[in-house]
């Protein structure tokens, strides 16, 4: 069961928000002398959480000794895939991340790997000599390179739910793809770097609506090129990370491919979906990036009448259902407010660190920034345990590593 704060009975709490709201007072502060915080708040609905025979697992579950293959990361983000292919046993050499926060991120947790982006160069892949020249003087890359690339250009303007902003008469909802001046060709400009050094294998990761823009000719016209490059190139798959023992619904596509003789498959769903309460029912103790919101009570006696899987419409932030896989963790606007579900249990939206359990990063990893740009760094991720298990189908089934 989630260990929470002494809990609050519903009708004096009912009785608080209601006051807070005639007279217009600070809901922490009535809390706080009435001997309570905001984890003590509770919603009327609560159903008891039903027993589930899935393991939340952790990254540290499945560290084995390392395999020596070396990696490279492309539009690295927070680094989710970095994560997860280092635990898997892979010699992370760099990253390559045009937004400087999440360099910032990126050098705060793999203090041993190279950093290309800001402050220190642009990080931009369209600056293909620049990031050619740096990634042989910095880590020596060879050519064609025994090691791994992999990453997820920005996908926005492939996402059905960025299109969400907009009403199906408006101009905006068509989905741009390619089209997109500022994220649509970066897909071909992966591609080139993969052509170019030749690695022995490679994974790319985006929104699963890139396989239909267009009809799917731009996802067949990648194909082609990494094809006449010399690679084989499995099936564009989409995988839902809860299959694979995240807490989370989330759906991402992955293309991968190798130029040497291999029998590549992707992993095989997993026959238990782990419920998102056990993610959450470790307490957090002395963890970076877990402040909560301080909702006001007009919108705290809103929440309190939701039910599992609810939504406030006002709002627009649902209830998770603790006995199911959360909703997946959302990014927010780069340029807006970061954003994220409502606690299955506690009337208020999810911190940070709470979200990032969702997407499986180990609390030891430190998210840099504001609040919103740390909301931005988690919902962007590749959930990391998904990342080591697709590292691993990789390292066994492309380089012929058993795992331990």
């Amino acid at each position: 069961m989630i260990k929470i704060h002494h809990k609050i009975d519903f009708l004096e709490q009912l009785t608080i928000l209601e006051k807070c709201i005639a007279l217009d007072l600070n809901l922490q502060s009535e809390l706080a002398a009435r001997g309570f915080d905001r984890d003590s708040l509770i919603y009327r609905y609560n159903r008891p959480i039903a027993p589930h025979p899935a393991i939340y697992q952790t990254l540290d579950s499945y560290q084995f000794k390392s395999c020596g293959i070396p990696a490279v990361s492309f539009f690295s983000g927070a680094g989710g895939l970095d994560l997860g292919f280092e635990y898997a046993g892979f010699q992370h050499l760099a990253s390559v991340e045009i937004n400087p926060m999440f360099c910032q991120t990126l050098r705060k947790n793999f203090p041993n790997s190279v950093i290309l982006g800001p402050p220190d160069c642009s990080g931009n892949a369209r600056d293909r000599d620049k990031i050619v020249t740096l990634l042989e003087s910095k880590i020596g890359i060879n050519y064609p390179f025994e090691g791994v690339f992999f990453g997820g250009p920005p996908c926005q303007s492939f996402s059905i739910a960025a299109n969400q902003r907009f009403t199906k008469g408006d101009e905006n909802f068509k989905r741009t793809g390619f089209l997109h001046a500022e994220h649509g060709n970066l897909l071909f400009e992966f591609i080139w770097y993969i052509c170019q050094f030749k690695p022995r294998a490679f994974l790319i990761e985006n929104v699963a609506g890139l396989l239909s823009i267009d009809g799917g000719e731009q996802i067949a016209a990648a194909t082609e090129i990494l094809q006449n490059s010399g690679y084989e190139v499995a099936t564009p798959t989409v995988l839902n990370a809860a299959d694979f023992g995240v807490p989370q619904n989330r759906s991402r596509l992955f293309l991968c491919g190798w130029r040497t003789p291999a029998n590549f498959t992707f992993p095989q769903p997993e026959p238990f979906k782990v419920p998102c309460y056990k993610a959450l029912e470790k307490p957090l103790i002395n963890v970076e990036n877990h402040v909560t919101r301080q909702h006001k009570a007009e919108s705290v006696i809103r929440y309190i009448e939701l039910k599992y899987g609810e939504r406030d419409r006002l709002g627009r932030v649902d209830r998770l259902d603790p006995n199911l896989p959360a909703k997946t963790v959302i990014a927010g606007g780069s340029k807006g407010g970061g954003r994220s579900h409502l606690h299955p249990l506690i009337p208020r939206t999810l911190s940070v660190r709470e979200s990032a359990r969702l997407q499986t990063f180990p609390d030891s990893f430190i998210f840099c920034g504001s609040s919103a740009r740390q909301f931005t760094q988690v919902g962007n991720a590749v959930p990391p345990l998904l990342a080591l298990k697709l590292a691993r189908a990789i390292s066994t089934k492309i380089y012929g590593i058993k795992s331990e």
